[in-house]
């Protein structure tokens, strides 16, 4: 009797984990999914298509590859990428975006076999990166105190209770805010009425536009950001934990599906981070050896995310604009605060006044020749760097 309640116990925490780390991933970043969509003049059903894309995706290859290598690998989408994505794709239609995804999702698969991802950025410095990420998220941390202007008796209970939810609750932050919002909203009669009656998601391919303004605009900072913020980050959480996990077989593995599931709305897949340590932790077992049924669990539930995403996106689509933006913003308040951190952590001055010109230009409206602030933004830093370190060198 013993040995069965052990295994049931060890089954429950496994799976709380794995629920846990979903409600992680989706809560911080299905106002950003729901936006982008939208922005590119999509509506819930095709917010719902792209859920199932990324759920079916993420949840087959964390369960595949957690039980084919036995380490806790959890796949996730790109929180930094989606962000970026909203700033980016402005300009461009729904079938040119499908192409930077795939295009991306080539370079994904490519990469890792042909060079280490600790070389890809020996000529960019992380801080360069960092400051990139900053300024592509800064001015969604920005529409949270706008927002506040036009729904104050809305936006500024969100902020209070994300702060006290850090502070007391930092895993359930987000999905205290949520609840408050969309019971505030609710009672301010901000959400509109409406019967929703259930339904299956549906997968809804979109035919690919490619140029050469839509890879440099959208797949090469798309392919930047989740390397450099994501799967970077995931190797460093992976190694943290004991797990030598064969990265270079992984990250290829899951750009190649990231190829076949862009077409429905599958932007960028990596290795999880912050939600994957949620599956590795003493928590879910003892032996660190049978930590990956957490992150199989995980993938369970995101294959039901996926599944269930035009039910889910149907309410939300009822949720007012001011909500959703404010929601975005503050889930990133963290992400900013860590990019902001590391791009100025140098003791070297030079690095640090090219990641601030990085962050800056990033930040700006600037796109010269059709080319987005996020690729002029990482130009301008490594111009700063080069003559700054030219300087130095002739000084010498």
């Amino acid at each position: 009797m013993k040995i069965v309640w052990q295994q049931v116990n060890s089954i429950m925490a496994a799976m709380s984990a794995g629920l846990m780390a979903v409600i992680v991933g989706f809560s911080s970043s299905v106002a950003l999914i729901y936006q982008a969509v939208i922005n590119l003049g999509g509506d819930a059903n095709l917010v719902a298509s792209w859920f199932l894309a990324l759920g079916v995706s993420m949840g087959g290859l964390s369960i595949l590859l957690s039980r084919y290598y036995r380490i806790p690998i959890l796949i996730a989408w790109s929180t930094p990428g989606i962000a970026m994505l909203i700033a980016n794709v402005q300009g461009f239609t729904l079938n040119q975006a499908i192409a930077g995804f795939i295009a991306c999702a080539v370079l994904l698969a490519i990469f890792p076999l042909l060079m280490p991802l600790d070389k890809l950025f020996k000529w960019l410095p992380s801080q360069l990166a960092s400051a990139m990420l900053a300024g592509i998220l800064l001015n969604f941390g920005l529409s949270v105190f706008e927002q506040m202007s036009w729904q104050p008796s809305l936006i500024i209970p969100m902020f209070i209770s994300y702060l006290l939810g850090k502070r007391f609750a930092p895993q359930w932050a987000l999905l205290i805010v949520m609840f408050v919002s969309i019971t505030l909203a609710w009672q301010l009669q901000l959400i509109e009425t409406k019967s929703i009656e259930w339904q299956w998601t549906e997968w809804q391919f979109i035919q690919p536009d490619f140029s050469w303004a839509v890879i440099i605009s959208i797949s090469l900072p798309l392919f930047i950001v989740t390397t450099a913020a994501q799967n970077l980050p995931g190797i460093a959480m992976l190694n943290s934990f004991g797990y030598q996990a064969p990265v270079k077989n992984i990250l290829s593995f899951t750009g190649l599906i990231n190829i076949f599931v862009a077409p429905f709305g599958g932007y960028a897949l990596n290795l999880a981070a912050i939600s994957a340590s949620i599956c590795m932790t003493e928590d879910v077992h003892a032996d660190p050896k049978k930590r990956y049924w957490a992150s199989i669990w995980a993938g369970i539930f995101y294959l039901c995310l996926g599944l269930f995403a035009a039910y889910i996106m149907a309410w939300f689509a009822l949720l007012p604009q001011s909500l959703i933006l404010a929601l975005a913003g503050l889930a990133l308040f963290s992400t900013i605060t860590h990019s902001l951190k590391q791009s100025i952590n140098s003791e070297n001055k030079h690095i640090n006044e090219a990641a601030v010109i990085t962050l800056l230009i990033t930040a700006s409206p600037i796109a010269l020749w059709g080319i987005s602030s996020v690729i002029w933004g990482v130009i301008g830093g490594a111009i700063v760097l080069f003559i700054n370190q030219l300087g130095t060198k002739n000084s010498e």
